[in-house]
């Protein structure tokens, strides 16, 4: 069977009004310094060693698993990759130090980039500094580096970033190798066992106050493939095709790689509301021990579906993105709210 593999060249929409290089022919004259990073790992490889700490536990979470089994103590196990456990405190920081060295190696003299916290709210600014950020790029092509942190934008920002993120996904496969004996960011997950047919990946979507009330992001359950930010890719949007504001406690972006493998069904996608994103952390919190970020409390909260599907023993895996200490204020406002309506 032929490896699966998404076509970068897809994701790549340039303005035709650029009056410099468009991006395209920056990457197609970088000499090999994306992709493969010039096959010189060594100097990423140490500063994710000692200084981002990796690699990160594959942790056996045992009294969630507790939770979760059935009367007869029957259930899966469900381990978690620890990304909250990274310098920072989020995987952030496998990408960016990763891409600040190609920009120095390409002779970047400035470096451009967008972020947004991922807390209640902040998608919109989010989005609007990503637009910023790709415009400040083209508009000094030979000086400027854009250094995206998600899998949006044209190409080869995507890739980049889902190269770099793989780590995480290649970290989980030994670790499961050791713990298990055999091949038991997200897309830097999923990327290393797409091929893998005893795998399932599910990623779980944000679904705010509920799918049918308009305050949600559930783009690759209720959005429509459009162009944003230079690629294709899934997208809420009105009905004069203006792209929607979206709700939740804890969003994130969905880049043309992921909607691709929604489209091809080669990954499944679920939902959660902020009732159950909130709910779970609180969960984990008091089990464990561990306070998750909220956008991997939507993961977690998936597991009450999830879990009694599944036979006596199978391994689950939850990527744990980032702690959520900075979301403990957020959750304690909805938890107030809550008890004053």
């Amino acid at each position: 069977m032929a490896a699966k593999e998404a076509r970068p060249e897809e994701g790549l929409r340039a303005p035709s009004t650029f009056n410099l290089k468009k991006p395209k022919d920056i990457v197609n004259n970088t000499g090999g310094k994306f992709g493969k990073f010039g096959g010189k790992y060594e100097e990423l490889t140490t500063a994710l060693r000692d200084y981002v700490g990796r690699e990160t536990p594959l942790y056996f979470a045992q009294r969630l698993t507790n939770h979760y089994n059935n009367s007869e103590g029957e259930g899966p196990e469900i381990y978690l990759k620890r990304g909250d456990l990274n310098h920072g405190g989020a995987h952030k920081r496998n990408n960016a130090i990763a891409q600040a060295m190609i920009a120095k190696r390409m002779g970047r003299k400035s470096i451009v980039a967008a972020t947004g916290a991922g807390q209640h709210g902040v998608a919109t600014a989010a989005a609007y500094a990503s637009s910023e950020a790709i415009r400040a790029w083209v508009g000094n092509l030979e000086t400027k580096y854009y250094l995206a942190g998600t899998t949006v934008g044209p190409h080869p920002c995507p890739s980049m970033v889902r190269e770099f993120q793989s780590i995480i996904g290649k970290e989980t496969r030994k670790q499961a190798m050791e713990k298990w004996g055999s091949g038991s960011n997200a897309l830097g997950l999923f990327h290393e066992f797409i091929n893998d047919e005893d795998v399932r990946l599910i990623g779980v979507e944000a679904a705010g106050f509920g799918l049918d009330s308009g305050k949600h992001v559930a783009t690759l359950t209720r959005g429509d493939v459009d162009l944003y930010h230079g690629a294709m890719r899934n997208l809420l949007q009105d009905e004069e095709g203006q792209i929607l504001g979206p709700h939740s406690i804890g969003v994130g972006y969905v880049g043309p790689e992921v909607s691709f493998l929604k489209e091809t069904g080669w990954a499944e996608f679920h939902t959660a509301t902020d009732e159950a994103a909130v709910a779970t952390y609180i969960r984990l919190c008091h089990l464990e021990g561990i306070f998750p970020a909220l956008e991997a409390s939507h993961a977690l909260a998936f597991l009450e579906k999830l879990c009694p599907t599944l036979p006596n023993g199978t391994k689950v895996v939850v990527n744990i993105s980032g702690r959520g200490d900075k979301d403990a204020a957020i959750v304690f406002q909805y938890q107030l709210d809550r008890l004053s309506d």
